[in-house]
């Protein structure tokens, strides 16, 4: 079975052209003084790891429950239609709505994969193409993970309309800091809390290990985002720092909409606007739409885009208090628990060896 026969809505085409115009930069002066960008750029390449062998892929997949996950976080947990359903219909419904997240992560990868090759081509400063190249192998490995966790799962759903339509803002845009900005800073930044929420809570140690090595790598993407932009747009004028303002709280909203799945309910033949009332309506979702920008807003504010727009727009989306969130701290955890994971498989091989060899 090929990857597209998994599936489940059927995608207009088996491929994507997205026009762009940029220009594509050499610099001879091949400088060094970026140390921060070299150290990160130092980081990346000893960090570098392989799907195929860091990850058991021999570990069973819970067909009903592929991710692993607790009923009481399924989006349409509480809702009447859903809970009217008989125990297998259930089970097909939360298994689309994994697949459909899975699924957005992985064309979300394969995206972040796109910019990072524009943002070594675009991109003025060697040392910023050093660590984006070093991101380049990283958005591919991720790529290979999540596409094997599908294939695991059998069953797949095309890209989502607001996260195909930001990318697209990202890859035509000609202006090299908006590819950071859209893809490592809000991509990124929401994928990081999305991967977080699997890898703290998922019964399954397959879907819990990829996302917990995937947040390593992407710490340090949205460090790269930060560590760039926070020294470029000091330099722009008043109107260049407001049109980004603008394009960001756009982005901000387009990729949490992108969590409504209103394509999958559609598909799936539920009653789409009650559906997305639900989730809109219950704490819980409420909560974790929310909680996808606890690592936007505190990056926003360090890289200088706070102005009124900004405020005024995370102010109505209630994430303001997200704005004194340590990011290091987020990143340095994210590195221990990602070595606690090697820890622990570790372990189960020598147990294993032990038990063979006895």
């Amino acid at each position: 079975m090929t990857f597209t026969d998994t599936y489940g809505i059927k995608p207009e085409s088996l491929s994507w052209e997205v026009p762009q115009d940029f220009d594509a930069r050499f610099t001879w002066t091949y400088s060094d003084d970026r140390k921060d960008l070299l150290n990160l750029y130092a980081k990346g390449k000893q960090k570098q790891w392989d799907a195929e062998y860091r990850i058991d892929w021999d570990q069973d997949i819970d067909y009903d429950n592929p991710q692993g996950m607790p009923d009481e976080l399924f989006a349409l947990n509480g809702y009447p239609e859903y809970e009217k359903m008989s125990p297998r219909e259930k089970v097909e419904i939360r298994r689309n709505s994994q697949a459909w997240g899975l699924s957005q992560f992985l064309h979300g990868e394969q995206g972040a994969l796109i910019c990072s090759a524009k943002i070594v081509t675009q991109v003025p400063d060697l040392e910023a193409k050093f660590y984006a190249s070093t991101q380049t192998i990283d958005e591919a490995r991720h790529v290979e993970a999540y596409k094997r966790l599908l294939e695991k799962i059998g069953l797949s759903h095309p890209m989502t309309g607001p996260l195909k339509s930001l990318l697209e803002q990202v890859l035509r845009d000609n202006r090299w800091d908006m590819t950071y900005l859209g893809m490592q800073v809000v991509i990124e930044g929401l994928a990081l809390a999305a991967f977080a929420g699997i890898r703290d809570y998922s019964s399954s140690p397959l879907a819990a290990a990829v996302n917990a090595y995937v947040m390593e790598d992407e710490a340090r993407h949205v460090a790269f985002g930060r560590l760039t932009l926070r020294s470029y747009y000091p330099q722009l004028t008043e109107a260049e720092r407001r049109e980004r303002e603008e394009f960001l709280v756009e982005a901000c909203y387009h990729m949490r909409d992108r969590f409504e799945q209103r394509e999958l309910w559609e598909h799936l033949d539920l009653n789409v606007e009650a559906a997305v009332q639900h989730m809109h309506e219950t704490a819980g979702s409420r909560q974790f739409r929310n909680h996808l920008f606890n690592r936007i807003v505190p990056v926003v504010k360090d890289i200088g885009l706070w102005g009124e727009t900004v405020r005024k727009g995370y102010t109505d989306m209630g994430v303001m208090d997200y704005v004194n969130v340590d990011i290091d701290a987020l990143q340095a955890n994210d590195e221990h628990i990602a070595a606690q994971f090697d820890a622990r498989r570790q372990n189960i091989n020598d147990v294993a060896a032990m038990a063979a060899a006895e």
